[in-house]
């Protein structure tokens, strides 16, 4: 596909790609958009003119605070609207070209979380940063957990603090305990950040049914971008016997332009080895794995970012498909804009770990910075910085970046 338009080649927002999230300027609210290059389309703005109509798709879908209403018109018409907006942007003669104005410079208008998010589980998914956490914290010897090679492991989070890019998070307080002494209360010491990513559900279920592995990828929308923030000397003394909870629950930051699961499809590569074999629930058939490039950086206050971990989607032992397959085999329910997030995605060496607690060693270790200083764990006015993007063939589909800058405790 060619466009019209001037697309950058080291653009995520190609024309392959075509995202959908929710902008507003000053001269309007909040409406459903899509991402080209540097510039937005405001597609409530351009469905008025009838872009959509022999979609069936109404222009109020686009007048929302969020995208669920466009999400639950279902995949049919989601990935029409799609195609649609890609023809387009290759037809000389569209009524997209025709009225340009309706191609708006990102820096004009303001990015919002795209979903409401009603409920959000996080897994732990990467067998690489399993058996980092294990090694660290367990039997260098065995690792992982005896149910960990035969089930997605993962827990209910906290999504009403699930923010966009951009938001700033302030260090979380909560009791610690010291190793000699009772638990004290205070800020986070051990502040940290997850590379995840995240996929939201577009159909729902009802109580009791169960998603198959075969019908898995009906019920995804599309990815973001997921930094699940991480206070570990919280979680250290409150995670046993029943896992995470304000450890993990004051923050997660996601990147604003939600990336269809269509977009992808010309990246899927295959996923490791799993043995011993999984039961036949969790069994799938074809590439359910993404090769989707993941870089973290740090930027401390009035200083230059450094580049801190380059991992890969790829890497993950249990794929999308599997997870919601398992989290729906007991007949729990899923509803549009549910998000499940990764968990942790590290790869086979130290430069492509996911965490901080694994770049370190538990603080063991100091990670170095450009301009000088060095790291084990996030200080207060560092921001992180998560930027991800898949290329093959002369074609780029990414995500942008999800940031957010670490203010003092309250």
């Amino acid at each position: 596909m060619k466009s019209w338009l001037d697309i950058d080649p080291a653009s995520d927002f190609s024309i392959h790609n075509i995202p959908f999230g929710i902008i507003s300027n000053a001269s309007s609210n909040k409406h459903v958009a899509t991402r080209i290059g540097d510039s937005v389309i405001d597609l409530y703005a351009l469905s008025k003119l009838d872009a959509f109509a022999t979609l069936g798709v109404l222009p109020d879908v686009f007048n929302s605070n969020f995208l669920n209403d466009f999400i639950g018109e279902g995949k049919v018409k989601t990935s029409a609207v799609r195609k649609k907006i890609q023809e387009m942007l290759t037809d000389e003669k569209s009524i997209l070209k025709q009225h340009s104005e309706l191609l708006i410079d990102i820096a004009d208008v303001q990015v919002h979380l795209p979903v409401k998010v009603n409920d959000y589980t996080d897994f732990y998914s990467s067998i690489e940063h399993a058996t980092n956490l294990g090694k660290l914290f367990r039997d260098p010897e065995n690792a992982l957990l005896p149910n960990w090679r035969h089930l997605p492991v993962g827990y209910h989070g906290r999504a009403s603090s699930i923010v966009e890019s951009g938001v700033n998070i302030h260090r979380p307080k909560g009791q610690t305990k010291p190793v000699d002494g009772p638990p004290v209360f205070g800020p986070c010491k051990l502040l940290d950040f997850e590379l995840e990513v995240g996929f939201i559900i577009g159909k729902e279920t009802k109580l009791s049914d169960s998603i198959s592995t075969a019908d898995a990828e009906d019920h995804i929308f599309g990815l973001v971008l997921f930094n699940d923030w991480s206070a570990r000397d919280i979680q250290k003394w409150e995670y046993v016997p029943l896992g995470p909870f304000l450890g993990k629950s004051f923050a997660s930051s996601i990147s604003p332009w939600v990336v269809t699961l269509e977009a992808l499809d010309n990246f899927r590569v295959a996923g490791p080895t799993q043995e011993p074999e999984v039961l036949p629930y969790l069994k799938y058939e074809g590439l359910r794995n993404i090769d989707l490039h993941l870089e973290v950086s740090l930027e401390p206050e009035h200083a230059v970012e450094t580049l801190i971990s380059v991992s890969n989607f790829k890497y993950m032992y249990w794929n999308m498909s599997q997870q919601l397959a398992h989290h729906t085999v007991n007949g729990c329910n899923v509803q549009i804009g549910d998000m499940m997030a990764s968990g942790t995605i590290s790869g086979k060496d130290e430069k492509s770990f996911g965490s901080m607690l694994e770049m370190s060693y538990g603080g063991k270790k100091t990670i170095p910075l450009k301009e000088g200083g060095e790291r084990k764990f996030i200080q207060d006015y560092d921001s992180i910085i998560m930027r991800g993007h898949c290329e093959k063939d002369g074609i780029r589909v990414g995500f942008g970046e999800v940031r957010g800058q670490v203010l003092p405790a309250k």
